[in-house]
């Protein structure tokens, strides 16, 4: 197979989207469009990338920059074909170059691994449609051969008669392609330079078009307005929950989930309505994850069950937790197996041990907690003094009482007790009692303050 090439157009201004954001950074699935393309381009082991930009300045190049490809700006935009000529001086002739489109977002692999096994010259995309207004027609002759592609604009009304259309992506021989985007013209309605038109150029020299058709319509679907986006998010969600339910997952309602990045999941996991999983989340065998929780970056191992509404972020979660309902784990949070983190508990940059429990209204931010610890409703541990952060140590077999508040850094020694209502400043010794509080008065003839007359 030859040397790939793949140029990506994603010069469009997209003012049908009514933003100041270059539409190929408007996100699908939590991802830019254009870098849905590239990282699809990318599966292909091409030996050179080349994205063609234009509004919007920097911020695609800058939006991109963790991808190993060469980007270029169309100033002035003068169509398809003038976008590809901008590209040319980064492509080497020995090869054949990939056509995409920044604003198509749902191309497949398996169909750009089609198109490069349908033969030698110049190979195209086509799709068939119930209605193609708006598409370039693809014209045969009577035997069948791909003749031209005619632009709607420019088609007589017999050519709008048909329903086989162009895609806009296209595989052509680098060279070849060199010498077509040279003799092209803008002498059309447009005036514009038209890749399309290299397509009669190839037949006029005899050289062989072959046509493939993806597998599913909503592959070669584009993205020109708002509504069109909200309508291709649907049916990449559709897709995504069709494979886990095919692989056994439970989903509730699979019209009700959203999974922005990776989501690998273990068998016999239940996931309830209105839940999103964003970046790279795996659920262990049998998890439960209860209704609208947010899981991103994170790993939940087997048996563990999520009540409704709880939050992750760059989590690790062991085995056979309870979390939530309302729980909050930040970056850096690591439980271990058999832990509980309970309602409207936070817990930030932490790692909780084996069998320990904050089950109520707590903060544990950067803090190692041990195993079998029990954090009573209400306890903070004091991380930051304004401008640094220190840390708090519990030791194995601790009990702090409800409201209490450790003052990092500070370290609770192995099986001791803190009472409730404490304001722990200093270590405090394993196995004992400790506890802060100033004796207990009741002042005779005390009233409380009463507003005042406004």
């Amino acid at each position: 197979m030859n040397a790939l090439n793949i140029v990506i157009l994603a010069a469009g201004k997209g003012t049908r989207m009514y933003s100041d954001k270059p539409k190929v950074l408007h996100t699908l699935a939590g991802k830019p469009l254009v870098q849905h393309v590239l990282d699809c381009a990318v599966s292909l082991n091409p030996q050179q990338i080349c994205t063609v930009y234009g509004h919007g300045g920097e911020a695609v190049p800058q939006a991109l920059q963790q991808y190993s490809a060469d980007f270029v700006m169309q100033e002035p935009q003068l169509g398809t074909g003038h976008a590809v000529q901008q590209a040319m001086p980064y492509l080497q002739d020995e090869s054949r170059t990939l056509v995409l489109y920044g604003d198509v977002p749902l191309i497949q692999h398996s169909t750009l691994h089609q198109m490069q096994k349908a033969g030698e010259g110049l190979v195209l995309l086509t799709v068939n449609l119930d209605n193609p207004a708006g598409y370039g027609r693809i014209v045969r002759n009577d035997q069948g051969d791909v003749m031209r592609i005619v632009e709607q604009k420019d088609a007589t009304e017999e050519e709008l008669l048909i329903k086989e259309v162009n895609t806009g992506i296209m595989l052509v021989p680098t060279a070849k392609l060199r010498t077509w985007l040279g003799n092209l013209s803008n002498d059309n309605a447009q005036g514009e330079y038209y890749l399309t038109d290299i397509v009669a150029m190839a037949v006029a020299q005899g050289e062989p078009v072959h046509s493939v058709q993806p597998a599913q319509t909503w592959e070669v679907e584009g993205i020109n307005n708002k509504v069109q986006l909200a309508n291709l998010e649907r049916i990449y969600q559709k897709e995504v929950a069709s494979r886990l339910l095919t692989q056994g997952v439970s989903l509730i309602d699979p019209a009700r989930i959203d999974v922005r990045g990776e989501l690998v999941c273990g068998r016999d996991v239940e996931i309830d309505i209105g839940c999103v999983f964003e970046g790279k989340v795996s659920l262990g065998d049998r998890v439960k994850v209860g209704a609208y929780s947010i899981i991103k970056d994170s790993s939940i191992a087997q048996d563990t069950q999520i009540a409704p509404y709880s939050h992750f972020e760059d989590s690790e979660v062991g085995a056979d937790c309870r979390i939530g309902p309302y729980a909050r784990l930040r970056p850096g949070s690591k439980l271990h197996e058999h832990a509980h983190v309970g309602n409207f508990v936070e817990i930030k940059n932490s790692e909780i041990g084996q069998g320990s429990k904050a089950n109520h209204l707590s903060y544990i931010g950067d803090s190692t907690v041990g195993s079998r610890v029990n954090i009573g409703a209400g306890t903070i541990t004091c991380n930051y003094d304004g401008a640094n952060k220190f840390r708090t140590i519990i030791e194995d077999d601790a009990f702090i009482g409800s409201d209490t508040q450790l003052v990092a850094p500070v370290t609770v020694g192995k099986g001791a007790t803190i009472g409730a209502g404490s304001t722990i400043t200093k270590n405090t010794p394993p196995g004992e009692l400790t506890l802060s509080r100033s004796k207990q008065l009741s002042i005779a003839g005390w009233q409380r303050p009463v507003k005042g007359k406004k």
